[in-house]
């Protein structure tokens, strides 16, 4: 049987039209559209807010739906949903996807998004769980972004079908691509932005907006490198300067790794933290291939010790017999312990992809940021005159209430009330119907008082925003004012430390950069940094929660070395391009940006580190005071060849309490005993001697008494000297008592001599079981480096103390 065609003839007034199309053109103008699209709608952020559409449409209807750091988490199906259905209409999974990574705080240095559930981790060993399992509100700091987005703020567009309206941008209260940077890989071009650290690209930003022709050599003093949420140690600063000033460049990630005994037996390299975007177990994965292919020789286990009290812990166990320095090197040759970062600086601007470096990142925010502060200022000065135009209109209607009255109530209706108050009053048709619909219980005495109140308020503000819209200096002054809130309040230390090079491990290589003058610090709590230059000068009454006392600093170059002085008579060398460098935004002195002084000394069991020196054979030398009451000058001779030398020749069971490098030799040495006895007389009584030598006698000691302290001050400056009382028996410093004197009260006497009494003991004390001699002000930090206030200064040299609020472990003047 034939089969029946059930095809639809055409009509009979068909007319066939065939367009004739060149099919490269097609292909060329079809691919265009899609690269545009790809481009400006879903790859590349914008430099202004640094958001990608997705991520913008994200916190923009979260901040619609209300869901604030205050307010409950919900459902992230929930926003995902939202988001798709008015918004962005590309799939649930990108938009979850790009959730997820707002809310981790290993991705993002300030996290938009407060999750609430497993949102992956690090390295993406654990994935997420799926949207309808976890729940989202806005982070702390997300507010800032979409803060005053309702007072006219940004530009908005429709979105995908013109039902809804979206913001073309987000007024960004702080710069987010340089806080949290980006990644993102369109038709043509990728981005790949490394995170920053929010106090400091905020404070080149102000410096910016201060000084608008600065350089970036100006800039980068304040925004030295990436500042990466995971940490660990940037390698090699050259690659970031190339970024800065061309917007591409390279550099090395080290993970933060210590060597320490994790058996009896065994060393082991500990692994606290990895190169960003890399997760311990793709660590662990590397090195046991290695191991099985015997490429990687000296490991013995490598476990993952990482839980959420301590954070990540990798110990890699090292075999005997190995050196775990030269194991180490090869595990950042050879696994993803050592990784390397591509900056490509690529946003838009005005729609436009561009390749921007530092400065050019800096002031497309900034202006951004003017933008919005001026047209937020309009809006409110509009508001506030529409405002004040009606409370001026209601007050002239007081003045005269009864014939108000009289007027509207003689009326036919209220168009007619309307016609008569405007020609009787004088008033406009606004502030006319603002009368007739304000109630009669508005009309009160006290109610006239609120509205004068009010309007002379109103006037004060239309005053003080107009001044913002004419004066650009006022202009500035406000956005600086309203940046520096923002990093005051959730500004935080460097967790990423910057590297001049790889330091001092086998087959590493110094880069060539300029010997400039800085500064070598040591803390109390044992870390050491280097500052940027040689002159940067530290804020004693800074507040801050917590800071290190620094105990020593010293000059030096950046490719030089200064010497560490132990409590064994030995002085170590140090590399001064092997340290961490501080950036002058560092909330000096604070020394958190520092490294534990066991990453480049190796001290033995009970040797301390008493003190920095530089290695300058010109300088008047070494003062050196020891718990059995030797002192000693030391020749400076500092052979180049030798990493260890001796400065003094200690008897049996002695040690150095207290060394300092002379300035001028016209010091005065200070000595301070157990039985709180003070000697104090000019160095120039002390005859220098050779390193090997063993001191002459510094102080006279009574039998069983030892020295507790020993310093060099300078008579030209003022000082201070801090002691603290307590008893053989307990040597608790928790019920000790402690004076505050200045150093003028207490009279030279000479050499070997038993000096005067410092301290009188109260009932219960027998001995002082602390003391410092150090220049004013002064400042002092408990065992943790938290400081501790001291008491009020006591003029008599030989009082008694008062109680101490808190344990004092260390003390210091300014350096």
């Amino acid at each position: 049987m034939a089969r029946r065609s059930t095809k639809t003839p055409p009509p009979d007034d068909f007319e066939e039209r065939i367009l004739d199309i060149d099919v490269v053109d097609e292909m060329q103008g079809s691919f265009l559209e899609y690269a545009y699209s790809v481009i400006y709608s879903r790859a590349l952020p914008d430099a202004r807010d640094g958001l990608k559409p997705v991520h913008r449409r994200i916190l923009y209807q979260m901040n619609e739906m209300g869901l604030r750091p205050d307010r409950g988490y919900v459902k992230c199906a929930r926003v995902v949903g939202e988001v798709m259905g008015k918004l962005h209409p590309h799939g649930d999974a990108s938009i979850y996807d790009a959730l997820v990574r707002m809310a981790q705080p290993f991705s993002m240095r300030l996290p938009l998004v407060d999750g609430h559930g497993n949102f992956g981790s690090l390295g993406n060993d654990d994935p997420p769980a799926a949207m309808r399992y976890t729940e989202c509100r806005m982070a702390s700091a997300t507010s800032l972004m979409t803060e005053s987005i309702e007072e006219d703020t940004v530009d908005f567009s429709p979105n995908y079908d013109g039902q809804e309206q979206e913001p073309a941008a987000l007024p960004a209260a702080y710069p987010n691509l340089l806080v949290n940077g980006a990644s993102g890989i369109a038709v043509g071009m990728a981005t790949n932005m490394p995170p920053h650290n929010l106090g400091e690209v905020i404070a080149a930003a102000r410096h910016l907006i201060k000084h608008p022709n600065a350089d970036l050599d100006t800039l980068m003093r304040f925004v030295p490198g990436p500042d990466l949420p995971t940490g660990g140690r940037i390698v090699g600063l050259g690659g970031v300067r190339d970024a800065y000033e061309k917007g591409r460049g390279t550099f090395k990630i080290r993970a933060t790794v210590a060597v320490e005994n994790v058996t009896a037996r065994r060393k082991g390299l500990v692994v606290t933290e990895l190169p960003f975007t890399v997760g311990p177990e793709k660590v662990i994965s590397k090195i046991k291939d290695l191991v099985g292919s015997k490429k990687l020789q000296g490991i013995a286990d490598v476990k993952d010790l990482t839980d959420r009290e301590h954070g990540l812990r990798l110990v890699i166990e090292v075999k005997n017999g190995f050196n775990p320095e030269a194991v180490l090197e090869q595990l950042y040759k050879l696994t993803p312990m050592e990784e390397s970062f591509g900056i490509n600086n690529v946003a838009l601007v005005d729609g436009q992809p561009l390749t921007l470096g530092l400065k050019e990142l800096l002031e497309v925010y900034v202006d951004h940021r003017f933008n919005v502060v001026r047209r937020r200022s309009e809006f409110r000065r509009t508001k506030r005159r529409d405002r004040l135009h009606l409370v001026e209109g209601l007050l002239t209607a007081l003045v005269d209430i009864d014939e108000v009255i009289r007027l509207i109530r003689s009326s036919e209706n209220s168009a007619q009330a309307k016609e008569r108050l405007i020609e009787r009053f004088s008033l406009s048709d606004i502030q006319t119907q603002y009368i007739l619909d304000t109630p009669l219980r508005r009309l009160t005495k006290f109610d006239r008082i609120e509205l004068e109140s009010e309007r002379d308020r109103l006037q004060d503000e239309i005053e003080k925003l107009t001044q913002i819209l004419e004066s650009d200096a006022e202009l500035r002054k406000l956005v600086s004012g309203e940046l520096a809130a923002v990093a005051k309040k959730y500004g935080t230390d460097r967790r990423t430390v910057l590297l001049e090079s790889a330091g001092t491990t086998v087959g590493a290589v110094p880069l060539e950069v300029s010997d400039d003058p800085c500064r070598v610090l040591l803390s109390s709590t044992g870390l050491l940094a280097r500052t940027v230059t040689g002159d940067v000068s530290f804020d004693v009454d800074a507040k801050r929660v917590k800071h290190d006392v620094i105990v020593s600093a010293v000059p030096a170059t950046t490719r030089g070395e200064v010497g560490a002085v132990t409590s064994l008579g030995r002085l170590l060398r140090i590399s001064v391009i092997d340290l961490p460098q501080l950036p002058e935004t560092a909330a000096a002195p604070s020394l958190s940006g520092g490294a534990q002084l066991s990453e480049f000394l190796t001290l033995e069991d009970g040797e301390e580190l008493i003190c920095l020196t530089t290695l300058d054979e010109s300088s008047p030398g070494l003062a050196l005071g020891t718990e059995q009451g030797v002192v000693k000058r030391v020749v400076p001779d500092y052979p180049a060849h030798k990493e260890e030398l001796e400065v003094i020749t200690l008897k049996d069971g002695d040690r150095i309490v207290g060394a300092a490098e002379l300035r001028t030799g016209e010091e005065d040495l200070v000595f301070i005993t157990d039985e709180a006895q003070l000697l104090r007389y000019p160095a120039s009584q002390v005859r220098p001697q050779g390193r090997p030598a063993g001191g002459m006698t510094g102080i006279k000691l009574g039998e069983g008494a030892k020295v507790i302290s020993f310093a060099a001050v300078d008579p030209a400056t003022d000082a201070m000297v801090f002691t603290v009382a307590g008893s053989h028996g307990t040597l608790d410093d928790s019920v000790a008592t402690a004076k505050l004197t200045p150093f003028d009260q207490y009279p030279r006497k000479g050499r070997a001599t038993g000096g005067v009494r410092c301290q009188r003991f109260l009932k219960g004390e027998d001995c002082l079981t602390r003391a410092w001699a150090v220049p004013a002000p002064v400042r002092a930090a408990d065992a943790k480096g938290t400081p501790v206030e001291l008491p009020e200064v006591d003029p008599r040299r030989d009082g008694s103390g008062v109680p101490l609020t808190k344990p004092v472990a260390a003390m210091a003047g300014p350096v």
